[in-house]
């Protein structure tokens, strides 16, 4: 998995999918981000010319010392937010014609059938006539039901780039929640509604009040004749069992559940075909080495990074991320508080979204979440999280050896 960056997708009216220009007058997509003290110039100061050699050799620290992420407080324009609304650069070659079901399952075969069928149909929806009192048909609105690794990512992410990443708002369910948290609901609604679909990746339930948040706001988009498609690792009518049970919030999981077409897509279970890596740490000299090798490269003390994380919104962590090659954490350990432990994740999911290395010293991903997270109602959170983290500190691993 190559840290470099994925291309750029096309871009609607006014907006750069990946940052940059205005959208609707939201204003610029721009991140304010601390820079290292700038070196001074030899002709700002009179006598510079003798000082020519310390400035040289500051500028030259300056440059070998890596900038650490728990320095970062960027500041994101909503115009952001909404042009990131793209699949992840992993899948950004993928599409229907590269999915390859497994003859061994049935229902990926038929899921791949179903969904270019709802591809076509957002493409090109039916029209009502007045003249022969048919209504139009609802926007389709699909929800893929498997395990991990069984492709379902894949799958949404190539229904988006069939019905045009420029007519298609994806994303995962905490980037749709954040968009909510940072313009409000009903101009949330009214910048999704001009789309002729949303994707939501990762539909899990982690609070009740994001779940019926988000349930208003898919109703309010079919409404609109929003076409809708999800993934989980669970049925709709299943999501939430065994993490809240107040009668209310189950009433609202079957009203969500009612909208949604479930494409089951069975798999080998990701317990047995692969195991979550949890490679050897590095020596915390070695990650400071490796990353003062790198330029682009960021070092943080895990400890102080994690609570850095507490002091930005989840929404900006992409932000944080700017101009990263490649991440060294230092004296990683196990994270004591299940909020540091979500918001983790969240970082973890950037950084896998963008193909950042990352350095682990300490105790490296070995215990990171406790057994009991690992048992709770986020465990599948964790698992990706773990999974993910591994593969990104295999890649951390390689800037080691190469340099």
């Amino acid at each position: 998995m190559a840290a470099t960056r994925g291309p750029r997708y096309p871009a609607r009216a006014g907006l750069v999918r990946a940052g940059g220009a205005a959208l609707c007058g939201l204003g610029s997509a721009t991140v304010t981000v601390p820079d290292a003290t700038p070196a001074v110039s030899p002709d700002a100061t009179p006598g510079a010319a003798r000082d020519a050699r310390p400035a040289a050799t500051a500028a030259a620290t300056r440059a070998a010392t890596p900038v650490s992420l728990a320095g970062r407080r960027p500041e994101v324009p909503v115009a952001r937010l909404l042009a990131e609304l793209v699949p992840p650069r992993h899948f950004a070659a993928e599409s229907f014609d590269t999915y390859l079901p497994d003859p061994q399952f049935a229902s990926q075969g038929s899921a791949l059938a179903r969904l270019r069928a709802v591809a076509a149909a957002i493409r090109e929806p039916a029209r009502g006539s007045w003249l022969t009192g048919r209504r139009r048909a609802p926007a389709p609105a699909v929800y893929l039901d498997g395990g991990f690794g069984v492709g379902k990512t894949h799958l949404l992410a190539s229904l988006a780039h069939a019905v045009g990443t420029d007519r298609t708002a994806y994303g995962t369910f905490v980037e749709f929640t954040n968009l909510v948290g940072a313009l409000g609901f009903a101009p949330t609604v009214e910048a999704l509604a001009g789309n002729a679909l949303v994707a939501i990746d990762e539909f899990e339930l982690d609070d009740p009040g994001d779940t019926v948040l988000m349930s208003r706001l898919l109703r309010e988009l079919a409404d609109r004749g929003v076409a809708l498609a999800a993934t989980s690792n669970t049925l709709p009518e299943s999501l939430g069992e065994g993490r809240f049970a107040a009668e209310d919030f189950l009433r609202e999981i079957q009203a969500l559940a009612a909208r949604f077409e479930v494409l089951r897509v069975d798999g080998e279970d990701y317990r047995h075909r692969a195991t979550v890596t949890e490679g050897a740490p590095l020596p915390d000299a070695a990650v400071r080495a490796a990353v003062r090798a790198r330029p682009g490269a960021t070092l943080d003390d895990f400890r102080t990074l994690l609570g850095h994380l507490a002091q930005v919104h989840p929404s900006r962590y992409g932000a944080l991320l700017d101009g990263v090659s490649a991440v060294g954490l230092t004296a990683v350990g196990p994270v004591e508080h299940e909020s540091e432990a979500l918001r983790l994740v969240v970082l973890v999911d950037r950084l896998y979204d963008r193909d950042v290395p990352v350095l682990l010293g300490g105790s490296g991903a070995r215990g990171l979440f406790s057994p009991a997270m690992l048992r709770g109602g986020y465990r599948k959170k964790y698992f990706r999280a773990l999974s993910r983290l591994g593969a990104l500190a295999d890649d951390g691993g390689e800037l080691t050896a190469s340099g």
